[in-house]
């Protein structure tokens, strides 16, 4: 799952990003509000984290755009105004979500987690399917007889989003642009190599390919 994360703290920002990486998102920093807003509609992410104190242009006016604009995108609002009325306005403004700094990232994780799940029309705690489950945050397949199995970052990217998005047809290149960052080397032929990976850790039947087309993952989860 890819993330933007808008925030022109530099000691905040990175660290955010950082912690944000090993939990196993990609994620792109973005620290101007005119800039953070082009870049929002340009890339296909699956959730934005948004600053409000932004130079340039508020985050609330960027967040207002977005939603004139038809911006889909979830939005978690990110920030140290932690008013009853700020919330409301946020709210208001088309955000999912609002995280009042100082914050714990646990707690930050949970929500994303949770956005994303409610956006994606899940609504079980786990990521399931047939014999295992996704464990999010040690980022391993269990399996129902106690087995396990360890993902890289890049498997358990592309396993989370096809979990996220069962019985949906999704070629090479979307999947692409939700497990690397902006500025890594996307090359969707690597995409096949860590998908034949993911078959032979999890079933070779669970991720079909449509020839032409893209991938299939199963069902929606359990």
């Amino acid at each position: 799952m890819r993330l933007l994360l808008i925030e022109d703290d530099e000691a905040i920002g990175p660290q955010l990003q950082t912690a944000l990486k090993k939990a196993g998102y990609a994620v792109d920093l973005a620290t101007d509000g005119i800039a953070a807003e082009y870049q929002a509609e340009l890339e296909p992410y699956d959730l934005i984290i948004l600053d409000l104190g932004l130079p340039n242009r508020s985050g609330l006016d960027v967040l207002n755009n977005l939603r004139n604009r038809n911006c889909v995108t979830p939005v978690i609002i990110l920030t140290a105004r932690g008013g009853w009325q700020d919330k409301v306005t946020g709210f208001n403004a088309g955000a999912d979500d609002y995280v009042s700094k100082p914050f714990q990232i646990e707690e930050l994780l949970a929500r994303i987690t949770a956005v994303l799940k409610r956006t994606a029309g899940v609504v079980t705690g786990d990521l399931q399917h047939a014999d295992f489950k996704l464990d999010e945050q040690a980022q391993t397949v269990i399996f129902s007889n106690g087995e396990q199995s360890n993902l890289t970052g890049i498997e358990f990217r592309l396993l989370r989003y096809f979990m996220l998005h069962p019985g949906h047809v999704l070629s090479k290149t979307v999947l692409t642009e939700h497990v690397y960052e902006y500025d890594e080397d996307k090359d969707s032929n690597v995409i096949e190599v860590y998908i034949n990976r993911l078959r032979h850790k999890i079933g070779t039947d669970l991720i079909q390919t449509k020839r032409g087309q893209g991938y299939v993952f199963g069902n929606k989860p359990q």
